[in-house]
């Protein structure tokens, strides 16, 4: 990216034709959950699974590509993403039942799937409904909750690397562990097939309204912003060691810790990506001072930071 606001018509003449849609600077801000973030140099939206196989196995590959989901557990940085960003559509959102077995696409609400799987008297997945984002993030980072993981419900999944190749990926490739898993960074996930237990209707709508009603009561949830910022570390919670820092309600600029769960960064209104990185930095020496852990980034962050892009166009 030469500048924040030149169109990159040559990078798009030099992208295969698909027949999914390509859109030159892209704003990232309006499709992530903490409402800030420069353009994508291009945006990729594959018009089915054979659109996405096609545009991978054909790009120029100098050109860098960053793989995005619903935008809830992400921060852009100001500058930009540089390359392409591939974000699945509705063609990648579907959900089918096969017995006690759903094969989910990637692009799936977390959410959605749960209801499915209530509708279809499948216990087992009620925690996704506390998992904003979906399930190819999921996958990705093993997402949990309320007891909970992705691991504990997966049977397999299948995704498509850098060249175009579709894997079929079963738990040891996966290799689950607290929040990540040990697929390549530049696999792009598909679809998955998840598990759940027979039960009766009512015990699971039971269960997920509880879910509900907790994670209202303790997280921000009204409020623009990306999930637990970071992840657990080994016998300690994030927001114990933020709340003990003396970092609940912390600020910079309209950047915010959320004073209801602390483990949360909260865009007031106003914030830049730059604001909320920083003040995530600054609560990371602040736990480091005082408890000697240091805090693990469970946000994912992209992009390059306005400053740096400013100083390359002055050069």
């Amino acid at each position: 990216m030469t500048a924040a606001n030149q169109i990159p018509k040559d990078l798009i003449s030099r992208l295969p034709r698909v027949r999914g849609s390509y859109v030159a600077n892209a704003p990232l801000h309006k499709v992530t959950w903490l409402k800030v973030g420069g353009p994508a140099e291009v945006m990729f939206r594959p018009a089915d699974e054979n659109d996405l196989k096609f545009f991978l196995s054909a790009r120029p590959f100098d050109v860098p590509i960053t793989i995005i989901g619903v935008g809830s557990n992400l921060l852009v940085r100001d500058g930009g993403v540089p390359g392409v960003v591939i974000r699945l559509g509705r063609e990648f959102a579907f959900i089918n039942k096969d017995d006690h077995l759903l094969r989910v696409g990637a692009g799936a609400l977390d959410i959605n799937v749960a209801r499915v799987a209530e509708q279809a008297g499948l216990g087992g997945l009620e925690f996704l409904t506390g998992i904003p984002g979906t399930i190819g993030g999921g996958l990705r980072m093993n997402g949990g909750a309320y007891g909970s993981e992705f691991k504990d419900v997966f049977v397999s999944a299948r995704a498509v690397d850098n060249h175009g190749e579709i894997h079929e990926l079963f738990a040891d490739d996966m290799g689950f562990g607290y929040r990540k898993t040990i697929v390549r960074e530049d696999w792009l996930f598909v679809d998955a097939v998840l598990k759940g237990v027979p039960e009766a209707k009512l015990t699971i709508s039971q269960r997920m309204n509880k879910i509900k009603a907790t994670r209202e009561k303790s997280q921000p949830v009204r409020s623009p912003t990306g999930g637990s910022t970071f992840a657990n570390p080994t016998d300690a919670k994030a927001w114990e060691l933020i709340n003990a820092a003396g970092c609940r309600g912390l600020v910079r600029g309209d950047a915010m810790m959320s004073e209801k769960h602390c483990n949360f960064l909260i865009n007031k209104g106003n914030a830049t990506a730059a604001d909320l990185e920083g003040l995530g930095e600054d609560v990371r020496r602040c736990v480091l001072e005082k408890s000697g852990i240091t805090l693990e980034w469970e946000i994912r962050r992209i992009g390059i930071p306005l400053q740096s892009l400013m100083e390359e166009g002055r050069q």
